[in-house]
């Protein structure tokens, strides 16, 4: 028993830097898929963007403009 869990053992450890080695097939990149993909999330994000600057403008323009009234509504 010890002789063959001696014996796996060593060809894990000689198949695991086999495995881990360099030197393989590398790949080619990204594809014309793959990059359609990522510019198209891009857009999303981006165009999202906008909108959301548009919202806080509003809302700090709401925030000043009530104080305004407040105020003028005070004086009368």
């Amino acid at each position: 028993m010890r002789t063959v869990s001696a014996t796996l053992f060593s060809l894990m450890i000689t198949a695991g830097s086999a495995l881990a080695a360099g030197g393989g097939a590398e790949g080619e990149g990204l594809s014309m898929f793959g990059a359609l993909f990522i510019a198209f999330g891009i857009l999303i994000v981006l165009f999202q963007f906008i909108p959301g600057i548009m919202l806080l403008v509003g809302m700090l323009k709401g925030i000043f403009s009530a104080n305004e009234k407040k105020a003028h509504n005070v004086n009368k």
